[in-house]
């Protein structure tokens, strides 16, 4: 037993909110299973995981590693070098930390670390948060042992029989500090009988969408029957902080939203990205949403996402294209249509995973557990 209670997994990924946030509750879940677990992070060194995993309290090292440009730019010349450094470190890590089981949560570091641990017989396990697997997890599905997934039909990319349906990892505290909308309406500064859009493009921010906020600063002052709170993003406050949507008495800005739970529990709309992690917490908490699918993500795979959703009437999908036009002309009309958006909520609520990160940390204290007793059996 106090073998199995010594479990030691790694967790490797990150470079955005969107790995690194279900990353950690995976992570949680493992804790909660497995309380003596000795777990490792392994990110990319300068992103985003190398601040938010050891706030969580879980101990992290970083790889030298970034990914390819596909522009032609001098960046990329370092990349072979990086490479090669991620897959040394990689292999040192796995030798002295000595893992029973190593998880790839997608990001940069993914890559190398379940690599250099396949390599040396540990068992792998993939956690694909989107409708369309990238190049790295597709090659990295050949040796894993699981595949974590959170959409259906991802047999076009992985092994059938590894795959397992478990949706994404979020955040518990989502649903259980949910507060009634007045309290919510208060910590914002807003109008709790008024319909709520809540307008946001991801942590950073979303500059198109900023921009076809900006652009329909008119158009929302028509309407002061409804209200807006719009996260910006840091990088983008001081540009559209002081711009006349801003200043409107019906919208509310703000450079970053901490209390997530209480920009939901207001929304009657939400407005975003259909980054998985995003897409995920709109599933718990069955919200009704238009999606503005970034362009600027490998092989599209936000709109693939998005796709997923509105093949179900789970949601509205916007091109980023068509944003300045039509972000509040299709605000308006779903707020204007109860029937619809209880639809689209009832639909977000069915496609809803709330235990993926307990089924998860299942699988992976399973693989672990199972290479202890092969090699307790080889040892003995």
């Amino acid at each position: 037993m106090l073998e199995k209670a010594n479990l030691k997994i790694i967790i490797s990924g990150g470079g955005t909110g969107g790995h690194v946030f279900p990353a950690i509750a995976i992570a949680d879940a493992l804790k909660k299973l497995k309380p003596g677990a000795d777990i490792l992070f392994v990110g990319a060194k300068g992103k985003i995981e190398m601040e938010k995993v050891p706030a969580a309290g879980y101990p992290i090292k970083g790889l030298w590693i970034s990914g390819f440009h596909r522009q032609l730019t001098l960046r990329n010349l370092a990349f072979p070098l990086k490479v090669a450094s991620s897959l040394w470190q990689s292999r040192q890590i796995i030798r002295e930390f000595k893992p029973d089981v190593a998880v790839g949560v997608g990001g940069f570091a993914s890559g190398p670390i379940l690599r250099a641990a396949a390599h040396q017989g540990i068992p792998t396990l993939i956690q694909e948060q989107n409708s369309y697997a990238g190049v790295t997890n597709r090659l990295l599905s050949r040796n894993a042992d699981r595949i974590c997934v959170a959409y259906e039909k991802m047999e076009q990319y992985f092994p059938a029989e590894k795959i397992a349906l478990t949706g994404n990892p979020v955040r518990k505290d989502l649903v259980s500090s949910q507060a009634d909308k007045s309290a919510a309406a208060v910590h914002f500064g807003l109008d709790p009988g008024k319909p709520t859009v809540f307008v946001f493009g991801g942590s950073l921010g979303a500059l198109s969408i900023n921009e076809a906020m900006e652009a329909n600063a008119g158009l929302l002052a028509e309407h002061p029957e409804i209200q807006v709170l719009w996260q910006v993003g840091k990088l983008y406050q001081e540009r559209f902080g002081a711009g006349q949507t801003a200043a409107l008495p019906n919208v509310q800005v703000r450079p970053f939203i901490d209390r997530m739970d209480l920009a939901y529990s207001l929304a009657d709309l939400v407005v975003c990205r259909a980054g998985a992690l995003t897409i995920a917490e709109l599933q718990l908490l069955g919200k009704p949403a238009i999606l503005i699918p970034s362009p600027n993500v490998a092989e599209d795979h936000q709109t693939k996402n998005a796709r997923a959703l509105v093949e179900k009437d789970a949601a509205v999908m916007l091109p980023n294209k068509d944003a300045a036009e039509s972000i509040i002309r299709k605000s308006l009309d779903l707020l204007n249509d109860p029937e619809k958006r209880a639809l689209l909520s009832g639909n977000m609520l069915k496609m809803a995973k709330p235990d993926a990160a307990e089924e998860i940390a299942r699988m992976v204290v399973g693989l672990g557990e199972g290479r202890g007793e092969r090699v307790r059996g080889v040892r003995g």
